[in-house]
């Protein structure tokens, strides 16, 4: 799959798996992006929130995410269905190229990477029941791989077809669901790729626009 690192893809965390809020990157990398930023767009009303962006290896931004709703936790059975949250993944549209410094290749990004991004952001606040912390490296290790395989297979029949507005346009998307939450993802006319997962907000009303002035969420 033609697709970004997987550094850093997913957030900061404490040694018990919890994230670290305090960890989460100012507004100053955003700004740094030269692609835009989505969000829900204005029907969404309640709170939006930075989390982090990603960097390529000459440290060009090449992603970043930003959430809606209820900053969640890592998923435990007291959270269980109580969470209502979506986050919003953008993915800059970029072919395959060499690194500023010449010395390397930089992988193209596609609809799979925000899928995979989508997919692993969604793993790092999910905690299955009755897990040992001990074991959660493993079972994060397994399920990520499975993300990866599965965002490599868009036309397989893991993923459904979704119509949903970006801009006030109807645009697919690739939808699925699990036991965890929901992931989807599609591109947009402004040469980025969008992804999303979320618990407790249905993802089929939901609708994406371009972030006017992302400074104003910091």
């Amino acid at each position: 799959m033609e697709t970004t690192s997987r550094v850093g893809a997913q957030a900061p965390a404490a040694e018990d798996g919890q994230q670290v809020p305090s960890a989460r990157r100012t507004v100053d990398g955003y700004l740094l992006a030269p692609f835009p930023w989505y969000g829900l767009d204005e029907a969404f009303t309640g709170p939006r929130w930075l989390m982090q962006v990603g960097t390529s290896a000459d440290g060009a931004v090449e992603h970043g995410s930003i959430g809606h709703g209820e900053e969640p936790s890592v998923r435990s059975e007291s959270t269980e269905d109580k969470e209502r949250f979506a986050v919003v993944v953008t993915v800059a549209a970029s072919p395959s190229r060499r690194s500023a410094d010449g010395t390397g290749l930089l992988e193209a990004t596609s609809v799979s990477s925000a899928a995979w991004l989508a997919g692993v952001g969604l793993l790092s606040f999910t905690w299955p029941g009755q897990m040992d912390h001990t074991l959660r490296d493993d079972w994060l290790d397994q399920q990520t791989e499975t993300a990866w395989v599965l965002a490599d297979d868009l036309d397989g029949p893991d993923w459904s077809s979704l119509s949903l507005p970006v801009d006030g346009v109807p645009t697919p998307f690739h939808y699925r669901e699990s036991e965890f939450g929901w992931v989807l993802a599609g591109s947009t006319q402004e040469g980025v790729h969008v992804g999303a997962y979320g618990r407790g907000m249905s993802a089929y009303g939901l609708g994406f626009a371009m972030i006017k002035d992302i400074a104003a969420y910091a």
